[in-house]
Formats: structure tokens, sequence, C-alpha cells
């Protein structure tokens, strides 16, 4: 074959790939079809969100000018991100070339051991702002570590399990191996690989170890007992976004869903920051174990949950620093994480030392606390054109009108916010639990493949992305 007729036989079949962004939407969907029928709170807690989404968009017309300006308004219905826990590197390396057949990409490297969950995180999604409006799916992708295991016979036990179990199907693999080899998948291949693919997340009521095993498992840890004892990473919640995260805590409760005793992260704002969390209870469901004579014995477990997040402002180191000295400054005056017993006096707690934090989008920005985006206003076609404009005309061009800025959304998680879900669903002697392992993202990229994605300077890039867009309008 000649050349060119390699090249016009390479671009006819390009042409015929899907883009990631199908792959992800098409994923989400029927996931989120399939956690609905094996959780059915869960549909309920999709329907209460809306509603209240619904109405604060019908109420805030500056909350729906904002979203519509940042590309974040068609994207709210479909915003969900799910939660896996894996076992051994294998898992991991593998999963991220399965995200990265949906255009997603590790982002973030999270440690939850010092707040009692033995496993170190990242999050996969889209990394480009265009690719995250057409599908804001996210999976936060824990692998445990099995290290933090103090008990030595468990902890050979616990690699022997692992090493023994394959959670990916052969037909995935063999499609992750194509889109590799020839750049993209076709509509009908695409189609196979995200019906192949859920399996990995799928629910199993049988578990691999018999009941005594589990009972060791879990008396280590209850996190432990959900990654080893099952044929796979079950996803254990799918979340959606609200607009009115307080509103939705009250609502569950008049609905009889079980909400946790506290939103986790940042107080109510005017200009909310970062991300708030909650969820209902973990639900019990029967599990089938075997014994050693393979008899089949029941029993129950606890693992998945339903969540529901707001998202707010992204903010810069600076505003980090600061967010994470007034949590750590609310939870050392109340002796730790706040329970069922000390919410309130938490909450009236946090928001009176959050007062420090600027609550307008002016103040944020000239404090250099957060992220924007940036957009030319009319008025730049006044503009004088006998200069070029470069990045430090920025703010002058801002206080002058010819710029307007928007908060940028956090896409990304908070490892105490996490680990205070986890505790809220895995129990109160898990909650209390300390690890003394120190923090190991060199071991974590090893075990991924590839370095993870830092998150400021994501953030970072994306900003100045925003500012050179407009500073090439302007000198146009």
């Amino acid at each position: 074959m000649s050349s060119k007729n390699k090249l016009e036989s390479f671009t006819n079949t390009a042409e015929e790939f899907v883009s990631p962004e199908y792959i992800r939407n098409r994923f989400s969907k029927i996931m989120s079809e399939m956690y609905k029928k094996e959780v059915p709170l869960y549909g309920e807690l999709l329907d209460l969100v809306h509603g209240i989404n619904e109405n604060v968009l019908s109420e805030s017309k500056e909350i729906e000018e904002q979203l519509a300006h940042t590309g974040e308004l068609t994207r709210l219905d479909m915003e969900r991100h799910g939660a896996i826990r894996l076992g051994k590197p294998y898992e991991l390396f593998t999963m991220r070339r399965l995200f990265k057949v949906m255009g997603m990409y590790s982002v973030g490297y999270y440690d939850l051991a010092p707040a009692g969950v033995p496993v170190h995180s990242t999050a996969f999604r889209a990394i480009e702002s265009t690719a995250l409006n057409q599908a804001p799916f996210r999976v936060f992708t824990s692998l445990l570590r099995i290290d933090l295991i103090d008990d030595a016979q468990l902890r050979n036990n616990v690699e022997t399990i692992l090493e023994k179990r394959q959670i990916f199907t052969e037909k995935v693999l063999q499609l992750i191996d194509k889109s590799e080899k020839e750049g993209g998948l076709n509509k009908e291949d695409a189609e196979t690989f995200v019906l192949e693919a859920l399996e990995t997340f799928r629910w199993h009521d049988t578990a691999t170890v018999d009941y005594e095993m589990y009972e060791a498992l879990l008396n280590q840890h209850r996190l432990i007992a959900d990654v080893v004892a099952f044929k796979g990473p079950h996803i254990n919640h799918l979340t959606p976004r609200t607009l009115d995260i307080d509103k939705v805590q009250v609502s569950m409760e008049a609905r009889n869903i079980p909400p946790k005793d506290n939103i986790e992260g940042p107080p109510a704002r005017k200009c909310p920051i970062l991300l708030r969390q909650t969820s209902f209870k973990a639900l019990t469901e029967k599990v089938t174990f075997k014994n050693n004579v393979e008899k089949e014995e029941m029993g129950e477990h606890k693992a998945r949950f339903g969540e529901i997040e707001q998202r707010g402002a992204a903010l810069t180191q600076k505003g980090l620093d600061l967010y994470h000295e007034l949590l750590g400054k609310t939870r050392k005056a109340i002796g730790g994480s706040p329970t069922a017993e000390n919410a309130s006096e938490y909450n009236k707690l946090l928001a009176e030392n959050f007062k420090v934090f600027p609550d307008n989008y002016k103040e944020l920005h000239s404090k250099e606390l957060a992220y924007f985006h940036y957009f030319t206003t009319d008025k730049v076609k006044t503009l004088s054109k006998d200069k070029v404009y470069t990045k430090v005309d920025v703010n002058q061009l801002l206080e002058d009108g010819y710029l307007s800025i928007e908060p940028m959304v956090y896409e990304d998680f908070l490892p105490v916010s996490a680990a205070g879900i986890f505790a809220s669903n895995l129990g109160t002697d898990d909650a209390k639990r300390e690890y003394q392992g120190t923090s190991n993202q060199s071991l974590f990229e090893k075990d991924l493949g590839e370095p993870v994605y830092t998150l400021t300077k994501w953030y970072e890039d994306m900003q100045d992305e925003s500012i050179q867009n407009c500073l090439a309008e302007i000198n146009a």
C-alpha cells in the first residue's frame, strides 16, 4: 500500500471513531440507570435534587446567568461523580487505561490515611473545560494501602485473595488494547466497551471469602472488607450536584431518607467555595458468604450510600491554606470530627470562624484566594488600540469594565470531607482510627503508570488560558 493509501485508510478509520465525550456520557447514563435499580433511594434523590435546582434557578437570575456564562448550566442535570475502591496496583493501572478510553485522566493525589481511611486516591475526569461541560463525569478512585494493615498474617491473606481476582472482563481488556493501538473506538465497539466496563462496577451479593475471613477483614477496617471480600469494586455512590445542599439536607429528612448528621466542607455562604457534601446513610445489604466446606452462609454488608454535593469556587493555594487553617481551628475546638451530638455546636463555630474568609467574588479575586474565568465585555469595542495589552493590564481592564469575571467551579475533591463521608457510613470505630503511615504519592504514581495532574497547576492553566483568550480578542 502506498503512503497516500495508508494515510487515506487511517483517516477513514479515524472518522468513524466516536468521541471520548460520547463514550463518557453513555457510560455515565447507563451506570446511573444500573445504580437506580440497585439502590432505589438514589432515584428518589435525583428527583429531589432536580426539583431543588429548578427552584434555585427560577428564584435567582444571578445564579442562572453565572452558570450560563461559564457553561455549567447545560451540564447541571448530567453532573455525576462516582467512587470506587481498588485492591492492587494492577487494578489501578488498568483502570487508568479504561478511563482514558473515555477521555478521563488522573487529577490530584489524596492521602486519606491521616483521616483514618487506609487508602490513597485520585479523581479521574476530563481535563479540558469544553470536555467537562459536555460530559462532567468523575470517578474518585482509591487504592487500598495494604502496608497499613498491622496484622502480618491478615496482610498476607489480603495479598493472596487480591492476587487471584480479575475485575475486568476479557472483552473490555481487548477493547482497551484496540483503542490504544488504533486511536479510538467506533460506535459499535464503544457500545460494547460501555457494557463490558459496567461489569466491573456492578454490585455482587456473593462474597469471594468465607464469613470468618470477612469478619477478620471487617475488624481490621470496614473499608478493607469492602475492597477485599468481593468480586469487584462495586460503585459505592453516584453523586448529583445541587445548588442548595442545605435545602437537600432538610428535604431528605422530610422524605424519610436518612441523612448523615452533618454537611461536610465549608459553611453555607453567599459565594460558595470548594465542595460541600452530604449523603444518606449506607444501606444494609444481604450477602452470601462461602465457608470452608462450600456451604452458603448469609450475612450483611454496608458499603453503598447516596451522596449529594454542592460545588463552589476553586481556591488558589493561598485560599486553600486559609480554608484548612479555619477548618482545623474549628475541629480542634470541638475535639476532632463533628458527630451527631456536637453537630449544632460545630456548625455555629464553623460559621463564626469562616467570617474572616471573604464572601464576595470581587474580594476573593483581589486577594487572589480563588480562580476565575475572564470574559470581554461589550465595552471592549471602545478600547484604544494604541498599545498591545498583556497580563499586567488585566486588573486595570477589569477595573475599567473591559473585562468581567465569573468563579471557576471546583471540579475536584476534599480529602477531609471524603473521609468524613466514609466515616459516617463505615461506623464510629473506624472513624476514630489513626494511621501513622506517611503519604506516598510517588508509589501511587508508579502503580498508576503516570504522574497525576497537580490540582492548583490545572486551575492556574485554565485561568491563564481564559486570560490569554481575552487578550487575543482585545489585541486582534
